[in-house]
């Protein structure tokens, strides 16, 4: 099953369903709704391969998919969100003592408009891209919590009860999904299934909170504003989780149009990432996205508002000392240099922020 992209929806869609619905132009250009069940549970190792060889073709056509039957439950995701939620009502203040600091440890609280995600690597077009039409969210950065050299913010336990064990679980459970995928991913390769395990076995993962605030339409409609700009992830895979009020667009690399990505309730949004790519010579595709604002809602006859925002982003990447260069069966010439996963994200992050 899958959903083509759209950029408006059809008047006569039923309204229970026009949330979903699709219409374009390139309708080639599909995300595909996958049911990992037919993996995890799968009877024979042809219906196993079947299934990996689906995902693998949602990466290397669109370089994103919808992961239906996960095994993550609601209560685990909603949870998680309410527990989001907490964090940033908080007192700037209070959140401001855990500011994110280093792009080497990637943790913390980022404020409103301190990052500006692009495809640049050039810090200076950033910084002016940063100050014409910076990015409309806030962030609660994550990584795992036995390293030794980076440690995570945490707030009081009096401040936001159970948040850290919420998300250090959350944590484990995406790693744990992540796991799963990855191996769906080397069997639809045609590689051996646990070919990724001992590469990513260390956990260097980002778990990402993030809250777009109501604003101003009149703000988020200046030139090259965007709740998020365009860009491509990092790492390996992104796990996204979306609340009802979307704003999520990927880009049809054929027509470069950004079309919307509605969230679908007890999907898992997974796209590829740029090291994912680069392992595979490009046969799997890291595709621009962006968060755009819903409509906006009327607040007078000179002013509206766009709704609040939640979402959670787990960004799965290698172990950070992995050498990622063109995997055996995907091309006789590299089209990159190795590159470590450190190397790579460390100096993407460092050219994003402030």
């Amino acid at each position: 099953m899958s959903f083509t992209l759209r950029t408006r929806f059809a008047a006569h869609t039923p309204r229970k369903w026009r949330a979903f619905a699709t219409v374009t132009d390139t309708p080639a250009f599909k995300i595909p709704l996958i049911d990992f069940s037919r993996y995890l549970k799968a009877n024979s190792s042809s219906e196993k391969r079947k299934a990996a060889e689906e995902i693998v073709s949602g990466f290397k056509e669109v370089g994103f998919i919808y992961l239906d039957k996960h095994g993550i439950p609601d209560a685990t995701v909603k949870n998680a969100f309410a527990k989001s939620a907490e964090f940033f009502r908080l007192p700037v203040d209070t959140k401001d003592k855990l500011k994110w600091v280093d792009p080497r440890s990637n943790r913390g609280y980022v404020a409103i408009g301190r990052e500006r995600v692009t495809q640049s690597s050039d810090p200076d077009e950033i910084a002016k891209l940063r100050a014409q039409a910076p990015d409309f969210k806030e962030s609660m950065e994550i990584g795992r919590d036995w390293d030794e050299t980076w440690k995570n913010q945490w707030p009081e336990e009096s401040d936001a009860p159970r948040f850290k064990q919420t998300m250090l679980d959350f944590y484990q459970t995406c790693h744990d999904l992540h796991v799963h995928v990855m191996r769906a991913i080397a069997l639809g390769l045609k590689l051996e299934e646990t070919f990724f395990d001992k590469m990513i076995d260390q956990q260097c993962h980002n778990l990402r909170l993030l809250s777009y605030p109501p604003v101003r339409d009149d703000i988020l409609r200046k030139e090259g504003q965007a709740r998020a700009g365009a860009h491509s992830d990092y790492g390996t895979l992104t796990l996204l989780f979306q609340d009802s009020v979307g704003g999520l667009e990927v880009q049809n690399p054929h027509t470069k149009e950004f079309q919307p990505a509605p969230p679908i309730p007890g999907s898992i949004v997974i796209n590829a990432g740029d090291l994912l790519a680069r392992w595979s010579n490009d046969v799997l595709r890291s595709t621009l996205h962006r968060v755009v604002a819903p409509p906006a809602q009327k607040v007078s006859n000179t002013e509206a508002i766009t709704p609040q925002r939640q979402s959670i982003a787990f960004f799965c990447n290698p172990n950070f000392d992995a050498v990622i260069s063109c995997l055996p069966n995907c091309g006789k010439e590299a089209k990159y240099a190795p590159v470590t996963t450190e190397q790579y994200i460390v100096g993407r992050l460092s050219a994003t922020y402030i």
